[in-house]
């Protein structure tokens, strides 16, 4: 039997990268693709059961979430690119958005090339007067397909 070099991932160990700039995020999700299924039925069939077919693909919403530091506004500022108005114009105005899985070494394991996407929510930590956890902050994107690799 042959000996199989396996590269491990952890979940934790990632890295993304917004319109050309390494952002640092505690959590990313939403990377999801499925296609809706059409159900196909011939007007001339003898049998009463239907054909299944691919349809139309969906993606979920990117969900990035990171720390609240002082001076790091950038999630702020792509935010605010949708109050441009040639923001709706102007489609090279999207951003592309890679999100690569590192092995041990630091080296990519898995890519989601996220093409097409634009902000569409950002949510601010919640407050708690009695908690002592780290705020965080979260921009929801909408995109127009993810294109994922699996590194050899």
């Amino acid at each position: 039997m042959d000996d199989l070099n396996l590269r491990v991932s952890s979940k934790f160990h990632f890295r993304a990268t917004i319109d050309g700039e390494q952002i640092g995020f505690s959590e990313i999700s939403g990377l999801d693709i499925e296609t809706e299924v059409i159900e196909y039925r011939r007007g001339d069939s003898e049998i009463f059961t239907t054909e299944k077919r691919a349809g139309l693909v969906k993606t979920s919403n990117l969900v990035m979430k990171k720390g609240v530091f002082a001076d790091d506004d950038r999630l702020l500022e792509l935010f605010n690119r949708i109050f441009d108005k040639e923001y709706y114009t102007d489609a090279t105005q999207k951003m592309d958005i890679l999100v690569e899985l590192l092995d041990e070494e630091g080296d990519t394991v898995m890519t989601w090339n996220i093409i097409g996407a634009f902000p569409v929510k950002m949510t601010g930590t919640d407050l708690k007067s009695d908690a002592n956890e780290v705020a965080i902050e979260s921009l929801e994107f909408a995109h127009e397909g993810i294109l994922t690799t699996l590194q050899g």
